[in-house]
């Protein structure tokens, strides 16, 4: 499950480290197999608690099971839940993510953590977007991936088209676009909202970012030349989350 051929293969996907875990057992039916090493069982029982059968393991097993540098001795085996991205996109949602071939895994979880920390609906990593199972996205969300709907493998240009269908405006994070402080003292960023975010490279490709209804950089006041990919998804679906729960 460490290759994303077995875990589509299969419908599953490896969560480690307890705070992941954690979250993938409050979800019901969602944790499959669940392994510790005595260690993590002596520091966390309460995994071992909420799981019908936990399997001890040693170190040198749970390094087969792990990419980590430094694992912490809890491996849960979890179904996948992949969401259709029209089931995303409707009228009762407020807050979209499309992450726009966005290829590093730890920015990618980052979002998903964002996403899930602002209140959005849902978030679809377009095609050629690294893979959301990826062990190192899924350690990015810190158990944020359990949290919310994740779509896959949509194109760009079709999210925005189902977004507009739903109502939602769509706003392109780029560094040439206007002051998203001038939008938020404007009340635009109330409105429904599908923010779309571009690789951590290359940003949006302008044929991507002609798609969006408005080009929304984030204002960098000192000696910074920019912010990456994840600060900058942050502080986007900060700005929308507040502007949307005004009294929160």
């Amino acid at each position: 499950m460490l290759r994303r051929k077995d875990r589509y293969a299969t419908g599953t996907f490896l969560a480690e480290g307890p705070q992941a875990v954690r979250e993938a057992l409050a979800e019901p039916g969602r944790v499959s197999d669940l392994f510790l090493t005595p260690a993590a069982l002596d520091r966390h029982p309460e995994l071992a608690a909420a799981h019908p059968a936990p399997a001890l393991i040693t170190d040198d097993d749970l390094r087969t099971l792990t990419e980590a540098v430094t694992p912490q001795g809890v491996v849960a085996v979890c179904r996948m839940e992949l969401r259709p991205v029209p089931e995303l996109i409707t009228r009762a949602a407020r807050l979209l993510v499309c992450c726009a071939r966005i290829s590093d895994p730890g920015n990618a979880g980052t979002v998903i953590r964002c996403a899930d920390a602002f209140g959005a609906d849902g978030v679809v990593l377009s095609a050629e977007s690294v893979d959301p199972y990826n062990p190192k996205t899924v350690r990015a969300t810190v158990g944020s991936l359990f949290h919310l709907p994740i779509g896959v493998g949509a194109e760009v240009p079709e999210v925005v088209a189902a977004a507009r269908a739903a109502g939602l405006q769509v706003l392109a994070a780029d560094g040439a676009g206007e002051s998203l402080a001038a939008l938020a003292a404007g009340g635009d960023l109330a409105r429904p909202t599908l923010w779309l975010f571009g690789n951590e490279a290359h940003g949006l490709p302008a044929d991507l970012v002609r798609l969006a209804d408005r080009v929304v950089a984030v204002p960098i006041f000192g000696s910074a030349e920019s912010l990456n990919l994840s600060t900058a998804a942050a502080v986007c679906l900060y700005a929308s989350a507040t502007a949307q729960n005004p009294t929160t």
